[in-house]
């Protein structure tokens, strides 16, 4: 019997399941610069940047196997898939951008000055994927379609991890206009001075609807657009259905107006594009047994069996110690366990074991009743046919012989041995029924 969890919300229930597995990606490179001109204010500047600039942005992404595979877009990871010359040019425009503004003049100014006297010396790329639970690690790009003005706009990404928890995929065909959704991620706009620093690692749930399925880019591939609000930074999240499937992944929004973002116009690639990228990344959606754990956790949790809920997230953290929820609901667990209710399973356990020894004690007890009863009838008989202290004369012999014979009661070291092998078992309890059901059998026929 499932608990009940009435009181948590279905969007609740979607941000439980799946933020887990929701997690944010940086793409960038460190572009090495030397200068061969003498201007002290030039080389001041590239002083204080250490001869450096850092390009790249941030996304997010779902983790879909408990061995690490991600999904996100394209775009989201392109630097990674760029040659070093395209990533060189993109970071001399962004110097140049630096130098134009500390001295207040045009850029094609600046960019002509600094692109006779510099060069580039050295590129580092790296994609890393920072998890809920605030690991960093490597990513490794294993499928990978054009940016969105290009291609698809998915690629999928692999990190060494085990036991990870996952989001399902759905089916982007089975998708209708305003179907309900949720869009989970990253946006930059929810990043803040104010917040504390591990706040950037809890993500963010946005709930809207599907507002066309008919849509393509100028590339002819079907797009989702949605309404769930969204910005920079969600590009590659999941969009999430009631089922707490991915049935696509953030992609663009809608043209600005006045030079202003208008919520509610952004765009989706549908899942059923991403799996055409998941497959030739070889990488197999599979619940894991984190997530099996967990969402069983969450349901009696939910539904106030705490100390059974403990036990759940308990072994979650043995498998995966890093989930980012689980020890808040270990240490919430704690703190009511008292106030647990009981599932009915145990009730049952409780009631079996009741029973079989209730059952034992009157085996045990027809037992020793039966044997009683025969052991006393035994006695009677042996009571009426002996006698007592007497010399018996044999009459082939003039010896005379004197014989005792004892009441038949004495010498029976256990009356519940019917079987008269020495021993108490289950043997006598079967002589015990046998005998009370011949009674009864006698009884009914008189």
């Amino acid at each position: 019997m499932k608990p009940e969890t009435g009181k948590v919300s279905q969007a609740q229930k979607l941000n439980e399941y799946t933020k887990p597995a929701v997690v944010r990606i940086i793409d960038y490179a460190v572009v090495g610069w030397q200068f061969n001109d003498y201007n002290p204010e030039v080389e001041a500047i590239l002083n204080e940047l250490n001869y450096q600039t850092l390009i790249g942005g941030s996304g997010s992404g779902a983790i879909i196997s408990s061995n690490g595979y991600i999904v996100t877009n394209a775009h989201v990871t392109e630097l990674a898939e760029m040659e070093d010359q395209e990533i060189a040019d993109l970071a001399f425009e962004q110097l140049v951008s630096t130098i134009a503004d500390y001295f207040q003049v045009d850029f094609h100014i600046a960019y002509d000055y600094m692109v006779a006297f510099t060069k580039w010396t050295g590129i580092e790329k790296a994609t890393k994927v920072i998890l809920p639970g605030g690991d960093i690690l490597d990513g490794e790009i294993k499928s990978f379609g054009a940016p969105i003005n290009e291609g698809k706009d998915v690629a999928v990404l692999k990190i060494e991890e085990k036991n990870l928890p996952t989001i399902p995929l759905g089916d982007s065909d089975e998708v209708g206009n305003q179907d309900n959704i949720w869009v989970s991620g990253y946006p930059a706009a929810a990043d803040s001075n104010l917040l504390s620093p591990d706040s950037s690692l809890v993500s963010t749930m946005n709930a809207g609807q599907i507002t066309a399925t008919e849509k393509k880019t100028e590339q002819g591939s079907p797009v989702l657009q949605i309404n769930a609000a969204s910005t920079h930074g969600n590009s590659g999240g999941p969009v999430i259905n009631e089922n707490g499937e991915i049935i696509g992944l953030l992609t663009f929004r809608g043209n600005t107006v006045n030079g202003q973002e208008v919520q509610g116009f952004n765009f989706a690639v549908p899942v059923n594009t991403v799996k055409e990228f998941v497959n030739q990344a070889g990488a197999k959606n599979t619940k894991s047994d984190t997530d099996r754990l967990y969402q069983e956790g969450l349901q009696l949790y939910w539904g106030g069996y705490y100390k059974q809920a403990l036990e759940k997230f308990e072994a979650v953290e043995r498998i995966y110690p890093n989930h980012s929820e689980v020890k808040d609901y270990i240490s919430n667990s704690e703190k009511k366990i008292g106030e647990s209710k009981i599932l009915w399973s145990d009730y049952s356990t409780t009631f079996y074991m009741v029973d079989v020894v209730a059952g034992l004690l009157i085996l045990i007890l027809l037992v020793f009743t039966f044997a009683g009863k025969s052991n006393k009838t035994k006695a009677a008989v042996a009571g009426t046919s002996s006698i007592h202290p007497m010399q018996v004369s044999d009459k082939t012999d003039t010896q005379t012989t004197t014989q005792e014979t004892k009441p038949a009661s004495e010498g029976d070291d256990n009356r519940a041995d019917l079987n008269k092998d020495g021993k108490v078992d289950i043997q006598d309890i079967l002589i015990a029924l046998q005998e009370h059901q011949k009674n009864q059998n006698k009884d009914g026929n008189d």
